[in-house]
């Protein structure tokens, strides 16, 4: 059974998933694990006839620490100050540096078939009071806080440490205050300057109210009270939060010994890694979630977080490779498979389902969506940079029958997105440019190429005109003629493209005007050095 039906399957009563998210920085792709696995869970609740709430909220109350994406003037200005009040670094377009970057990754969503129920942004849910009565019973409770944080996470505060972070009322920042003091109505608190190494608090000290917005609850903390005021019954949380001793175990204890309810249903999920490492907004490492949303479908996007279980780590690296390429590869597998077509290689057990929830659709015809026809998404890159053809006019050939309106929805995503590709990520071997008289370089084919490429022409002359049937004669040839393949390849990049490597010769020969190919075979057969 696919995770999340059987997640379902053991559902009692009214279900509310939740997610959140910093808005620190430009939000890589791998952030997108997080939400879509909560819509799965979602839509797996709804087609087991739970009923369920998807909120998501954006925790932009949180101090900005991400130097590394501030200009250096606005470092000494911005660094400590909360989200939600740091201005857009683009401008005017959004209120504050939280709502730019938070609204650019949350444009994600709907393309990609994320409908949450409900948004919420912590500013407003502090300001609007819901929290007040957290922020009390944690201070009553700060010693009982600060056993559990030794207790499960081995961190030690001292005695006079309360659990909340004050807006200073002199320069604005809260990640360097510190409460030392809680009479039941106000809070003493000390803005220090050295209370952590990202940001330099101005030295303040005063007594303040911390209701209506003035203060934040620690991260643990705040999460626990959360999930009682929304009543939240499903959390998932990343791999780094769901470690022993961690943000979970701490939240939990929270939960449980301080605001007396049982912590929501956790399902650690593992990182989207690039290079072998953890993608990371404040490092800038990995490929922002909007530049990958333009170059991948959102079918394909959802497949990718998805094809591995939730716990399983995704390595994916689309500069340079053939990544995305091969994601597309995957997805039509996994189509023809739902379709009832025979495909190559294992299959996993629940193909069908996973077809079904990367559909950006929930309420989707699977079997119709499955019988389209999909053009493969390299032949597609690569009709896009052969000069006089027309892709859709080639693909329908192929097709042998007329597109439906769906089918050319997806030649026109697919287009869109090999574009982007070869703009951004494509490797060389995947960028051409078909040399319209013989490169010089194919004097340096020596006389096993040249034969070998004399005897392909007739052999392309009598097959069938399409990648695998030009392919399979390219092979064929060479074994016939003794050559080793990557010497029969070079042969043709040369004679073509002018360098001895390039994408899939078969297609790329199916891309062109057959007597053209046949025109430079011979030419190239005849080139002899000088």
């Amino acid at each position: 059974m696919f995770w999340a039906d059987e997640l379902a399957a053991s559902a009692v009563g009214r279900q509310v998933v939740n997610d959140s998210k910093t808005p620190s920085g430009t939000v890589h792709v791998g952030s997108l694990r997080g939400p879509v696995v909560v819509d799965t869970i979602a839509r797996a609740l709804r087609d087991a006839g739970v009923e369920v709430e998807l909120r998501y909220g954006v925790d932009d109350l949180d101090p900005m620490d991400a130097q590394a994406l501030l200009t250096p003037d606005a470092i000494e200005r911005s660094m400590g100050v909360p989200l939600a009040h740091v201005p857009d670094p683009a401008g005017d377009c959004h209120a504050s540096y939280a709502r730019h970057f938070a609204g650019v990754f949350i444009d994600t969503f709907d393309g990609l078939g994320i409908r949450p129920d409900t948004y919420y942004w912590m500013s407003e849910v502090y300001g609007s009071g819901a929290m007040d009565r957290y922020i009390r019973a944690a201070l009553d409770a700060a010693a009982t806080i600060r056993e559990i944080y030794r207790r499960v996470a081995n961190v030690n505060h001292a005695d006079d440490w309360h659990p909340l972070f004050v807006i200073c009322e002199s320069c604005g920042r809260i990640g360097t205050t510190i409460v030392t003091g809680w009479d039941g109505e106000r809070v003493h608190y000390e803005c220090r300057v050295d209370l952590v190494e990202w940001a330099t608090g101005c030295g303040h000290a005063g007594d303040v109210s911390p209701f209506g917005g003035r203060a934040k609850l620690p991260y643990n903390v705040d999460w626990a009270a959360k999930w009682d005021l929304f009543g939240v019954t499903i959390e998932p949380a990343g791999k780094d939060l769901s470690t022993r001793g961690g943000s979970r175990d701490r939240s939990d204890a929270i939960a449980r010994e301080v605001f007396g309810n049982e912590p929501p249903l956790n399902v650690p999920y593992e990182f989207l890694n690039i290079r072998g490492k953890k993608m990371s907004t404040s490092k800038g490492l990995g490929a922002s979630a909007t530049r990958v949303a333009e170059v991948i479908p959102p079918e394909q996007l959802r497949l990718l977080f998805l094809r591995p279980g939730p716990n399983t780590a995704i390595e994916f690296d689309p500069d340079g490779t053939d990544a995305v390429p091969r994601l597309f590869d995957e997805s039509d597998r996994l189509a023809a498979a739902t379709a009832g077509r025979e495909v190559r290689g294992e299959l996993p057990a629940d193909h069908e389902r996973l077809f079904a929830v990367s559909l950006v659709e929930p309420d989707a015809d699977v079997r119709a969506e499955a019988a389209a026809y999909r053009p493969a998404f390299s032949h597609l890159a690569l009709l896009e940079q052969v000069p006089g053809v027309d892709p859709v006019e080639r693909v329908t050939a192929e097709k042998g029958a007329a597109l439906t309106d769906r089918e050319l929805a997806i030649v026109d995503e697919r287009r869109a997105a090999a574009r982007a590709w070869l703009e951004a990520y494509a490797p060389e071997s995947a960028r051409i440019a078909v040399q319209p008289e013989l490169p010089d370089v194919a004097a340096e084919l020596d006389e096993s190429q040249r034969t070998y490429l004399a005897t392909l022409r007739p052999a392309l002359e009598a097959a069938e005109w399409d990648g695998e049937a030009v392919q399979a004669a390219i092979f064929g040839t060479a074994k016939e003629r003794g050559l080793p393949f990557g010497r029969a390849f070079a042969a043709l990049y040369l004679a073509f493209l002018g360098r001895s490597s390039g994408p899939r010769a078969g297609w790329l020969l199916a891309a062109l005007d057959r007597s053209f190919v046949l025109d430079r075979l011979r030419d190239a057969a005849g080139a002899v050095a000088a």
